[in-house]
């Protein structure tokens, strides 16, 4: 099936989609693993079948961009192309060394966030703010711990005894 279409300006780029390529999009539109690539095979199928543009944005909810973006894809490198997703995310530099700070950490638990950049920077040489040491503790599973503490006059045995006399099960 050939479509002809309008990607910039009144540039016309045809797209020749063959059965075994609308075959696959109908296939992949429900069973690739990633939302974003359903998405994607879902706006080229609708567009195999001869849909409007503006019906495959509104129905795809994309903008007309990005379905521009997606023809893009298709006409660079087919369905196989379309499979691929790059969320553009960012790396952190810290994730190489996430296993030895773990390790660490898990030996000398850090009081505080600063505590905790403090010690990152002397073992990797890596410095980053309390926001970036607290997501990274996060993503390598440590947790905020919060403790409780005694006022400076109590006495542990005379609160143990309260506790012993004074419940009242209700």
């Amino acid at each position: 099936m050939v479509v002809d279409l309008v990607l910039e300006g009144a540039t016309m780029i045809t797209i020749q989609f063959t059965d075994n390529e609308i075959t696959e999009l109908d296939h992949e539109r429900f069973h690739h693993p990633h939302p974003r690539v359903q998405r994607k095979m879902e706006a080229l199928y609708l567009k195999a079948m001869g849909m409007a543009h503006h019906e495959i944005c509104r129905l795809s909810r994309i903008s007309a961009n990005t379905l521009r973006g997606y023809f893009r894809e298709f006409l660079e490198g087919g369905v196989d192309r379309l499979k691929h997703f790059d969320s553009g995310g960012s790396t952190c530099e810290l994730d190489s060394h996430a296993d030895t700070l773990a390790g660490y950490f898990v030996l000398h638990p850090p009081h505080t966030v600063a505590e905790a950049a403090e010690a990152i920077e002397r073992l990797t040489g890596i410095r980053r703010g309390e926001t970036q040491v607290r997501e990274f503790l996060k993503k390598i599973g440590l947790k905020r711990r919060k403790t409780g503490s005694l006022p400076a006059k109590a006495d542990p045995k005379a609160q143990e005894e309260f506790k012993k006399t004074s419940y009242c099960p209700g």
